[in-house]
């Protein structure tokens, strides 16, 4: 179910894979995405399991409607109206929640000020990226109380440097914004490292410590991959901030 976790103090970064859930082919079988398709049973369903692997109750673990932008929402308990706001990044100071961003290629992008009591959770693909989303997404949590430079992020898998080809003119305009996502496929061709970028504005934006999984979703089976199968699942990064005893 889990990839890779980390823990920050009492909180808890964590990044699923497809395994261990309800859905069927091609959305097999973790299946987090509530816009690809899928049937929303199975993954309310899949989501509820994942809430009850960390801990939170279902309406308590949190997703926005992603439109690959840089717009963040400050959140301080479950939607009031049961709609999720547009945006491609939540934070929040409010314990007993869990955020969540779902991927399959761009980059999840999970954060934790333990001590300000302040979590985060980005969905940082090549547009969100070079929009700024990251940055943006720290700035919100230190609007919150969070120190920059106290501040613990995990960067999940995504579609690797040697992977995501794009065009020469589409590189050039991702890197003129952030100049670490400059990458070549095996092959010579042209090419984007969205984590590579991703770790550049953290570190730019005053986060010292930054956690790598570099595992690629085109490359491994584990994860699902818009790229590599086209119609899909979506696994998840969630941040969790639990509930104060």
């Amino acid at each position: 179910m889990f990839l890779c976790t980390m823990e920050v103090g009492a909180a808890r970064l964590a990044v699923t894979d497809r395994l261990g859930g309800t859905s069927l082919p091609p959305y097999d079988e973790l299946n987090l995405g509530g816009h690809v398709g899928d049937d929303p049973a199975r993954v309310a369903t899949n989501r509820k399991r994942v809430g009850t692997e960390l801990g939170v109750p279902p309406e308590r673990l949190l997703f926005s409607t992603q439109v690959h932008g840089v717009e963040v929402t400050v959140v301080d308990g479950p939607w009031s109206d049961g709609q999720p706001p547009e945006g491609d990044a939540l934070v929040t100071a409010t314990p007993g929640l869990a955020l969540g961003v779902v991927v399959a290629d761009c980059t999840p992008v999970l954060l934790a000020a333990p001590d300000a009591g302040v979590i985060g959770a980005a969905h940082a693909g090549r547009r969100g990226m070079a929009g700024g989303v990251v940055p943006a997404t720290v700035a919100a949590m230190q609007s919150l109380g969070a120190d920059p430079a106290r501040i613990s992020a995990l960067v999940g898998p995504a579609i690797c440097g040697r992977c995501y080809e794009v065009p020469a003119a589409m590189r050039a305009e991702v890197v003129a914004a952030e100049p670490a996502a400059r990458s070549t496929t095996r092959d010579g061709t042209p090419a984007l490292d969205v984590s590579a970028g991703v770790v550049a504005q953290l570190h730019a934006a005053g986060v010292a410590t930054v956690e790598v999984e570099h595992t690629c979703t085109a490359e491994s089976s584990r994860l699902f991959s818009h790229r590599r199968d086209q119609v899909t699942g979506r696994f998840a990064g969630v941040a969790v901030l639990p509930a104060s005893r």
